[in-house]
């Protein structure tokens, strides 16, 4: 079962068959549209993080448009198999978003584009992926990051697989590059990093030494950790419970340490 917002293209619950709750959503999440949905999976496009001033994305809200614009429902379709290669053949159900340009009253972005957002539904799995189409006649930069809260029962147990190797930004260090800790990733602090791995490199989270989620990703050799630990939440009004950090972690495939580059009339999926 999932649910998706019109408002962001925002997953905001996905169960497995089994009928567990697999993405966390704070208890203080804004639903009605009023400020970007804390919890599930919010779609980054076109920038990551803070804009740079000098930058064509310089006058944007954090994290761009995509997750605070109003979507519009194309439509569902039925498969019997995913495209993602991990994947069982099981039957799935499609859902389609679209975004375009000519769909935001003011987006302070001035680039013709249309985005096609497609969310798979399979027994055991969620899939998504997005479809950037430049419309316009200039080229243009963009980021993309599914960001996606992974619910999880204990912080404490829990510890994310197949990053060992992977160097990564530390944001707490102000952005420092860090080698690879050679160790799997467990949660202790405030985190927030960003692993750069090829996009064939399957990442796990595991509780108590036990799978619970695989990544797979397919041209997005970026993967964001974050967990806002105590004061962090603390600080954020629409995070709720106090202790959820507790019973969440961020792990988040994107493209978003370097800039992709869209030429006139070309397509990019991830």
């Amino acid at each position: 079962h999932v649910d998706i917002l019109l408002y962001g293209a925002t997953v905001v619950s996905w169960k497995s068959a089994n009928g567990k709750e697999n993405l966390f959503l704070s208890s203080k999440a804004h639903l009605d549209g009023s400020k970007p949905v804390r919890g599930g999976i919010p779609l980054v496009f076109p920038v990551f993080g803070p804009p740079a001033p000098n930058h064509p994305t310089g006058k944007l809200p954090q994290h761009g448009f995509a997750r605070t614009s109003r979507w519009e429902y194309l439509g569902k379709s039925s498969s019997e198999s995913s495209t993602l290669p991990n994947s069982k053949g099981d039957a799935s159900v499609k859902l389609d978003f679209g975004l375009s340009n000519s769909m935001l009253s003011d987006s302070k972005w001035d680039y013709d584009f249309n985005l096609t957002y497609s969310v798979t539904l399979s027994q055991d799995s969620l899939e998504t992926s997005l479809v950037v189409r430049n419309t316009g006649t200039s080229s243009y930069d963009f980021h993309v990051l599914f960001h996606s809260y992974l619910a999880v029962d204990d912080i404490g147990e829990t510890t994310v697989s197949g990053l060992e190797k992977a160097a990564f930004k530390d944001k707490m260090q102000g952005g420092k590059e860090v080698g690879p800790a050679g160790k799997p990733i467990s949660i202790e602090s405030e985190t927030d990093r960003i692993y750069t791995t090829a996009p064939e490199q399957a990442i796990k989270v595991l509780e108590k030494g036990n799978d619970r989620y695989e990544l797979t990703r397919d041209m997005l050799s970026d993967v964001v950790v974050w967990n806002p630990w105590i004061e962090k939440a603390k600080g954020m009004a629409d995070f709720g419970p106090e202790n959820g950090y507790k019973k969440m972690i961020c792990v988040e495939a994107g493209s978003v340490s370097a800039w992709n580059t869209l030429e006139a009339g070309d397509t990019w999926e991830g």
